[in-house]
């Protein structure tokens, strides 16, 4: 599929995932069969964890560690030289820096409180679901929810493409898809994984005979609008023309909407049959 791709896959669990997405089943081998060559048996030398060192032996190892030697500017006038503060170091230890004893109260210097950990709240993944069909794999059906149209709405759909000329010879089947696909997984780039999952599904029905040339929506999701991000009746994820209109049941009992509907039907014909140059849902009838 022309376009730029980019695929997400960071655990074994979210590989799964696009991969049932695309209707391919992992297969892992469990038992010998009959016959069978014995797999052979590699033995791997695990190097042993290092053990995990005190704070105050690590904080001590750090006060009789050298200071790198750096280059002193010039000193001017009678300047006593700077010597290495470690009052805070033995403060975390427990012990007491005889330096700061002697000196002033007024001048014991402010303890910097610990930075907070500025960590970010774990990401969650996009969630919507939608009903997908093929008509005869080339125009994509797209249904936003988690229910299959009815036989009403699907009586609905077939009478529209009747009249837009499209013969087809048998109802879409429709196929429900839902994202995520797996619960619970991490989650790095909630719209680029959103995006590659759908793509996976549609790349999957390919064997099926899928070869999508343009897109009808019928009816809005917020969060499938993002992912699919459809621009001038175009649709960047699968590089297609797209359209996108009233839902099914909108169109049953609003007779506005299937008027405004029905004055599109002339392009889709001629998109149909391959003519060069009509966009779907551009409003222009042929002459």
């Amino acid at each position: 599929m022309p376009g730029r791709r980019r695929l997400i896959v960071t655990t074994e669990p979210q590989r799964l995932q696009y991969l049932d997405a695309m209707g391919l089943t992992a297969w892992v081998g469990r038992y010998r069969l009959p016959n069978a060559r014995e797999t052979p048996r590699c033995e791997w030398e695990m190097p042993e964890p290092a053990a995990a060192e005190p704070p105050t032996q690590r904080l001590h190892a750090l006060l009789e560690m050298p200071s790198p030697a750096t280059p002193r500017p010039a000193s001017t006038g009678d300047s006593a030289p700077s010597k290495p503060r470690r009052g805070k170091a033995r403060a975390l230890l427990g012990e007491e820096d005889p330096q700061a004893s002697s000196s002033s109260t007024s001048e014991t210097p402010a303890v910097d409180a610990p930075a907070a950990n500025a960590s970010s709240e774990p990401l969650e993944a996009l969630r919507f679901e939608v009903q997908l069909a093929a008509l005869e794999g080339r125009w994509l059906i797209l249904l936003p929810g988690e229910a299959a149209p009815d036989g009403e709405m699907q009586r609905l759909l077939q009478n529209l493409l009747l009249a837009a000329g499209i013969t087809l010879g048998s109802a879409p089947v429709f196929q429900a898809f839902r994202w995520p696909m797996m619960a619970e997984l991490p989650v790095d780039a909630p719209l680029e994984e959103a995006r590659d999952g759908l793509r996976a599904f549609i790349e999957g029905r390919r064997r099926a005979g899928w070869r999508p040339e343009r897109l009808l929506i019928f009816g809005r999701h917020p969060v499938l609008e993002q992912v699919l991000a459809l621009q001038d009746e175009h649709c960047p994820l699968l590089d297609v023309p797209g359209w996108q209109g009233p839902a099914l049941v909108t169109l049953g009992g609003d007779a506005q909407a299937k008027r405004a509907l029905m004055a599109l039907l002339p392009t889709w014909r001629s998109a149909w049959f391959g003519a060069v140059g009509d966009a779907i849902g551009d409003g222009r009838d042929d002459d």
